[in-house]
C-alpha cells in the first residue's frame, strides 16, 4: 500500500539548482533513510513533503486518511504545558480515554464516572498503551511530568517531540535527526525499538548503526540524480560501490572514444555536410559523458604538526562539582602520545565539562591541569562557529592567513584548503549565512584543523554531518599522528577512530576501558546477562508475596490513587526544600514557603499511613 508520492518535484534558489525531477515513494512497513551532502537540499525536500515548503515543479500526493508525523530539529511545542499536558494535548482517542481514567482516579468516590472510566480503558485496549507511553517517557529520560516546557533544555524539548509522536503511533513517521539530543542508551533503545515495530519511517540520519539495524531501503540523492538500494547501510556500501565501479568503466570507454572523435572533429572542413551531423551530435553526447567522472571525496592534509616532546598532559587529582553533583573526583591521568580515546556517558555526567577543565576554559575545584610546552591544543566545541554578517565562505579561512603552511615546507592557499574540505569555487563565495548545518559545521572544523594542533579535542564533531563528510573526516584522522580526545553518540565513528574509552559512569566516577565502543558495549551485555540470572528468581519470589487480591475494588482504585499521591507530594516536599538548600527563596517568601513544606509534609505522612494499612491487608 502506497502511503506518499513524490512526484517530479524541483526546487531551485536564485541560479543555484538543488535538484530538478525527482520522484519516489513511500509504501506501508518500509524503513527508509534518505542520504545526500549536506547542503543538497535534504532539509527542502523534507519540508515539501510535510507541506512547509512548495517545490517550483511536481507535486506530493499523501494517500487520504493517512495520519503522518514530522520529528523536526525545530520541536514545536507549547510553553506554558506540563510534559503531561503536551502529551494529553495531542489528537489521540486513546490517549484521551487515559486522561479521563487519571481523573476517574482522582475522585474514587464517584463510582458511576470510575466505572465508566474503567470500560472506556477496556473498549480500547488502553491499559497496555499507558503502560507503553509510560516506558517510551522512562526510555527518553522524561520521567518528572510536572515540568512545564518552558523549563526543559533544548535536548529534552526534542526528546518530549519524539515521545509525542512515538506515543500517537502514527501510520508515517518522518524523522529529521532522530538521535540528536540522545545519549548512547536512548539511541540503543530507540533503535530496537523501531526494528520491532511495524512501524513506516521516513529519516535523516547520519547515524550509520542505525541505518544498518533499522532501515531496510535507502534513497540517495548523488549529483542531482536519484539512487534508491533496497537493503541496509552495508547493502548500500556495497552496491554503491559496484555502480561507481561501472559508471567510471564507462567513463573511461567513452574517454577512449572521446580522444578519437576529437581528431575527427579537428579534421573536418569549416563547412558540415549532413552526413556527419549526427556524428557531430553524438560527439558533444560522448564528451559530456567522458567530462563526468567522480570527483572522490578526499581531503589530502598533510598537517604541519609540532613535535610532540616527553610531556603530553598530565591531569592531577582532578574533582569539580556542581551543587550536590559530583562530575570528578581525584581524577589523575597521564596523557602518552598517539593516544586516540573516546568519551562516553550519559547526558548530564560531566563529559563536556571536563573538556572544558582540561582545556583550561574553567578551572576545576581541586587539582591542577598541566600542558606540555609544545603542546597545541585544537578544541572543537559544540558551539560552533561565529560568522560576522556579511562574511563569506573564504573569509572565514583568510583570518589565519591567505597561505598555510603544510609539512615538508610546502604551502596551500585558503581556496585549496577549502575545496580539499568539500567546499568548490563557487560555495567559497557564498555567503556563511546561507550555510546549511552540516555545512556551518564542516567549515568550522576546517578552522580548528588549520591551525595545525597536535592535541584534538573533538565534542560531537558527528552531529549534522552527512555521511560523505563523515567518511572524509574519519579518513583524515586514522591518519592523524597526534593525541585524540573524542566525544561523540556516534558508535560507528567511535568504533574506527578510538582504542580505549573514558566511561563516565556519574557521581564522578570515570572508568578507563580497554577498547571501543562495541568491545564496551558487549561487555556491558555479557554482565547484564549474569545479574538478569541472578534476579530472576528473586523476582519470582516477590511476584508471588505482592498480590492485591485481599483488598476490595474499592481499595485498590484507593491504593492505586495513594500510590501516585505519594510520588507528587515527594516530589513537590523535594522542589521547595532546593530552593532553601540554594538560597533561592526571597526574604518576604520564607514564611509562606516553609508553611507550605509543612502542610506538603503532613500530608505525605497521612498517605504513607494509609498505605502502610492497606500494604498490611495485602500481606495477610
Amino acid at each position: 500500500m502506497n502511503y506518499l508520492s513524490v512526484e517530479n518535484i524541483s526546487k531551485s534558489y536564485g541560479e543555484r539548482v538543488l535538484f530538478e525531477n525527482i520522484s519516489f515513494g513511500i509504501n506501508k512497513d518500509q524503513k527508509i533513510a534518505f542520504i545526500a551532502k549536506n547542503g543538497s537540499g535534504k532539509t527542502t525536500i523534507m519540508n515539501i513533503i510535510n507541506g512547509f515548503d512548495e517545490p517550483d515543479t511536481g507535486q506530493v500526493v499523501v494517500r487520504k486518511n493517512i495520519r503522518m508525523s514530522f520529528l523536526s530539529q525545530k520541536p514545536n511545542l507549547q510553553d506554558e504545558l506540563t510534559i503531561e499536558e503536551s502529551i494529553f494535548a495531542s489528537d489521540n482517542e486513546t490517549l484521551k480515554v487515559i486522561e479521563q481514567y487519571e481523573k476517574a482516579l482522582e475522585n474514587p468516590e464517584n463510582e458511576e464516572a470510575y466505572q465508566k472510566a474503567f470500560d472506556l480503558m477496556d473498549q480500547h485496549n488502553a491499559w497496555d498503551f499507558e503502560t507503553q507511553f509510560k516506558q517510551i517517557l522512562f526510555k527518553l529520560k522524561l520521567e518528572d511530568f510536572k515540568l512545564k516546557v518552558k523549563s526543559l533544555s533544548g535536548g529534552q524539548k526534542k526528546r518530549l517531540s519524539l515521545a509525542i509522536i512515538l506515543i500517537n503511533r502514527p501510520d508515517l513517521l518522518i524523522l529529521d535527526e532522530p538521535t540528536n539530543h540522545l545519549d548512547l542508551e536512548m539511541i540503543e533503545w530507540l533503535e530496537s525499538y523501531f526494528a520491532k515495530e511495524n512501524i513506516t519511517l521516513f529519516m535523516v540520519t547520519h547515524d550509520r548503526f542505525f541505518l544498518e539495524r533499522v532501515c531496510n531501503e535507502i534513497i540517495e540523492l548523488d549529483n542531482g540524480k536519484l539512487y534508491q538500494y533496497k537493503g541496509n547501510y552495508s547493502y548500500y556500501l556495497e552496491k554503491k560501490e559496484e555502480r561507481i565501479a561501472s559508471e567510471n568503466a564507462s567513463i573511461d570507454k567513452a574517454q577512449n572514444l572521446f580522444v578519437k572523435e576529437l581528431a575527427w572533429m579537428r579534421r573536418q572542413p569549416k563547412a558540415r555536410t549532413t552526413k556527419s551531423k549526427s556524428r557531430q551530435d553524438d560527439f558533444y553526447v560522448i564528451k559530456e559523458k567522458a567530462e563526468s567522472r567522480r570527483k572522490e571525496n578526499v581531503v589530502e592534509l598533510e598537517i604541519n604538526m609540532e613535535r610532540m616532546g616527553s610531556k603530553i598532559i598530565e591531569l592531577h587529582k582532578l574533582y569539580k562539582k556542581f551543587k550536590d553533583r559530583v562530575i570528578l573526583d581525584n581524577f589523575s591521568y597521564d596523557f602518552q602520545r598517539g593516544e586516540r580515546i573516546g568519551i562516553i556517558g550519559k547526558n548530564g555526567t560531566g563529559k563536556s565539562t571536563f573538556l572544558n577543565i582540561l582545556t583550561k576554559t574553567i578551572l576545576p575545584d581541586a587539582g591542577k591541569v598541566v600542558i606540555g610546552d609544545t603542546i597545541k591544543v585544537g578544541y572543537y566545541t559544540q558551539s560552533g562557529i561565529n560568522p560576522k554578517l556579511g562574511q563569506k565562505v573564504i573569509d572565514i579561512i583568510k583570518e589565519y592567513g591567505e597561505y598555510i603552511p603544510l609539512t615538508k615546507g610546502k604551502i596551500i592557499s585558503a581556496s585549496q584548503l577549502l575545496e580539499r574540505f568539500l567546499f568548490d569555487a563557487k560555495k567559497q563565495y557564498d555567503f556563511v549565512e546561507k550555510l546549511s548545518g552540516g555545512e556551518l559545521k564542516r567549515l568550522y572544523l576546517c578552522t580548528v584543523l588549520i591551525q595545525n594542533p597536535n592535541f584534538l579535542i573533538l565534542d560531537e564533531p558527528t552531529n549534522d554531518l552527512d555521511i560523505v563528510t563523515l567518511n572524509v573526516l574519519e579518513s583524515f584522522l586514522l591518519d592523524f599522528p597526534g593525541c585524540l580526545l573524542v566525544v561523540s553518540h556516534d558508535r560507528y565513528f567511535m568504533d574506527k577512530i578510538v582504542d580505549h574509552l573514558f566511561v563516565f559512569r556519574g557521581d564522578g566516577e570515570i572508568e578507563d576501558f580497554p577498547g571501543n565502543y562495541s568491545d564496551f558495549r558487549a561487555y556491558e551485555d555479557s554482565a547484564d546477562v549474569a545479574l538478569k540470572e541472578e534476579n530472576k528468581a528473586d523476582k519470582k519470589a516477590w511476584k508471588q508475596n505482592n498480590s492485591i487480591g485481599n483488598l476490595s475494588f474499592n481499595e485498590q482504585k484507593e491504593f492505586q490513587k495513594i500510590e501516585r499521591e505519594i510520588k507528587d507530594l515527594e516530589f513537590d516536599k523535594k522542589q521547595i526544600e532546593q530552593l532553601f538548600a540554594d538560597g533561592k527563596v526571597a526574604d518576604a517568601d520564607i514564611e509562606k514557603k516553609a508553611n507550605e513544606l509543612h502542610v506538603i509534609i503532613k500530608r505525605l505522612e497521612e498517605k504513607e499511613e494509609r498505605w502502610f494499612e492497606l500494604s498490611s491487608k495485602i500481606e495477610q
